[in-house]
This record gives C-alpha cells, sequence and structure tokens, in this order.
C-alpha cells in the first residue's frame, strides 16, 4: 500500500496503535501535542538521541527493515546503559521518500516494538515526513540514573575493562559487503555465503545492549569511575575517556576479548584481528574503568575481562602488544614502527 492512500494521521494511528505503556513513569504516549512524563525521584534524567542516514550509516540491500529498527532503537539504550542508567522512553521520527510502502514500515516499526518490549522501553512520541530521497532516522531516548557515570572520572591505576567481545560487528560488516559485490557482479546465480558466520551477522544485524552488565556491577557493589559505550572503537573510545579524564592508559594486544567467529573471518579476509578490535566499532559493548580496590569483585565475573590500566596523562595512550612492544593508540587505530 502507498503511503499517501492512508496519508500522515492514519500512518501515524496504524503506525502506533499496538504500542503498549511499561513504565510508570510514562503518563501520556503517543496520541497527544507532547508526552508526559514524571521524572523519577533522587534519579537525574538522561537524554541521548541518534540520527541514521540512509546509505551512510546503513544499507538496505543487506539489512532487514525489521533488523534496522530494532538496532536503531538499542543503540540509543546502549547510550543510556553506559552512563550506569535505565532507559524508559524513546521518540522516533522518520523521514520517507516514496519508494517506501507502508509493509516496509510496519517491518521497520515491528522492530522497534521488539526492542523496547525486550528492554521495557516505551515509544511515547514521534514525527513524520516525506523525503526526497532514502531513509532518514532519528531517535531520542530517555532514560534516568540514581548515580551517572561519565567519561572523565578515570584516575591513575584505575583498571580498563570490557565487556563480551570485540570486532564480531566489524567482520559482520565486511562479510556483507563482501556478498554484496559478489551479488552485484552476477546477481542472477550468485547466492551468499554466510554458514557458520551467525554470529559475527547477528552483531553487526543485531546488537544487544548491555543491560545485564549494569545490573552486574551493582550487584557487585562496583560503580565505574568513567564508562563508555564501544560505538567507534576501543582505541577511539579509550580515546574518549582519556581525553575527558585528562590521563593515559595502556591496553594489552593480549588481553583484548575476541571471539572464534571474528578470528576465523579475520583470517579469511587476510585482516589484522587488532585493527579490527581496535577500529571496528558498532560492538556497543561496555568500555569502563574501575578503581584498582575493586579487582577482586570483577576478575571472576565471566563477562568482564581486564584489557590496561590508566596512567599520567604525560605517559600517553598505547597499546603493549604481545612481544612487550608500545605503539601509540590513534583515533583510527595504531601505528606499527616495522
Amino acid at each position: 500500500m502507498d503511503i499517501s492512500e492512508l496519508g500522515e494521521f492514519a500512518l501515524i494511528k496504524h503506525l502506533t496503535e499496538k504500542i503498549n505503556l511499561k513504565n510508570p513513569s510514562t503518563i501520556k504516549g503517543v496520541g497527544d501535542d507532547a508526552a508526559v512524563i514524571v521524572p523519577a525521584k533522587e534519579k537525574k534524567t538522561l537524554v541521548t538521541t541518534d540520527l541514521l542516514l540512509e546509505g551512510i550509516h546503513f544499507d538496505l540491500t543487506y539489512v532487514p527493515l525489521k533488523h534496522l529498527g530494532y538496532k536503531a532503537a538499542v543503540v540509543n539504550f546502549s547510550d543510556i546503559y553506559a552512563m550506569n542508567g535505565q532507559p524508559r522512553q524513546i521518540t522516533v521520527s522518520i523521514g520517507i521518500s516514496t519508494r517506501f510502502k507502508v509493509e516496509d514500515l510496519d517491518e521497520f516499526y515491528s522492530g522497534i516494538l521488539l526492542a523496547c518490549d525486550k528492554y521495557g522501553v516505551d515509544l511515547v512520541g514521534g514525527d513524520t515526513s516525506a523525503a526526497l530521497t532514502g531513509l532518514t532516522i532519528s531517535i531520542t531516548c530517555i532514560g534516568e540514573a540514581e548515580t551517572p557515570v561519565y567519561r572523565n572520572g578515570a584516575k591513575e591505576t584505575d583498571l580498563i575493562c570490557i565487556s563480551g567481545n570485540l570486532g564480531a560487528a566489524y567482520m559482520g560488516l565486511q562479510l556483507l559487503e563482501r556478498e554484496k559485490r559478489v551479488f552485484a557482479a552476477n546477481p542472477d546465480s550468485a547466492q551468499p555465503d554466510f554458514k557458520g558466520k551467525d554470529y559475527i551477522l547477528e552483531r553487526q544485524l543485531k546488537p544487544e545492549a548491555r543491560q545485564d552488565i549494569i545490573r552486574l556491577l551493582a550487584e557487585k557493589n562496583i560503580l565505574p569511575t568513567a564508562m563508555i559505550d564501544v560505538s567507534d572503537g576501543l582505541s577511539s573510545d579509550i580515546m574518549h575517556i582519556c581525553e575527558q579524564s585528562h590521563a593515559g592508559c595502556r591496553i594489552y594486544e593480549d588481553k583484548i576479548p575476541i571471539d572464534y567467529q571474528t578470528a576465523t573471518m579475520a583470517e579469511e579476509f587476510n585482516m589484522s584481528l587488532t585493527t579490527a578490535a581496535l577500529n571496528g566499532g558498532e560492538d556497543y559493548e561496555l568500555l569502563f574503568t574501575i578503581p584498582l580496590a575493586d579487582h577482586e569483585k570483577v576478575k571472576d565475573i565471566e563477562d568482564i575481562k581486564i584489557i590496561g590500566h590508566i596512567t599520567q596523562a604525560e605517559a600517553g595512550l598505547a597499546l603493549v602488544t604481545r612481544d612487550g612492544q608500545e605503539f601509540t593508540l590513534k583515533a583510527q587505530g595504531w601505528n606499527s614502527i616495522s
């Protein structure tokens, strides 16, 4: 069905009529001039926004619209968790060209609502507009935190920790881009070769925010001194923490957690695993620092690894390789002197 057959108001009603509110802080959601939210007592309100542009941030050649909706919501939730908070509400605004049908938007919103249901978040508003080309997505997420964690609190001797593993989303993207090129060269007979690659594809197409890590840290009575989610890559994101905290760091190459599928894919592409982990981004794992005194609390948490420590700013930011050499971390990776 063409979107024009419904019109803007009927389209909004069609896309939002199945929304169920879950949070007591949401007093009024979709259907009025503005949503009404009651801030939780003794908690601070967190707000984050992401803008996603077709052809820049996603490629609909290989990204299903339901996955796109899910990912667009989850990456905003991840920003809230990276502040030691809990996401509560989102608004979704989209610009749509005429090549999209009502059924396409149904798929996109089904992904958003699936993410909202899984993470306990309310969709409370947004906007739709015609666009000349492509698809534009803007999502704002509102959350709350009793004790927000910023990027600027890392101190010398703090331990640098990471949840999960790194590089998988980037290798999933490389696989999708390769199969897109193969298909473009031979569209009649080419079939994508994704056998045994489920994990890295899911990390790229359907990432998860680390709500569980925030819960685990609270249970262990660990309050990070600084935290960020890994969206740009380990190298760039530890730089954000160090710059804000006026500190240096040492990251140990042999401590960086990497999944087996990521390693085999990197070998197939003849690509450096360390480069994928440092620069790939879109892992949405939590990178955080904790006081050295909390070592015993964190060392046995299965999905958290200690990968380095914070130093004085004068010591700089460096990757320590497996053979003990040090190379300066850069926003686009690290430079090795051969």
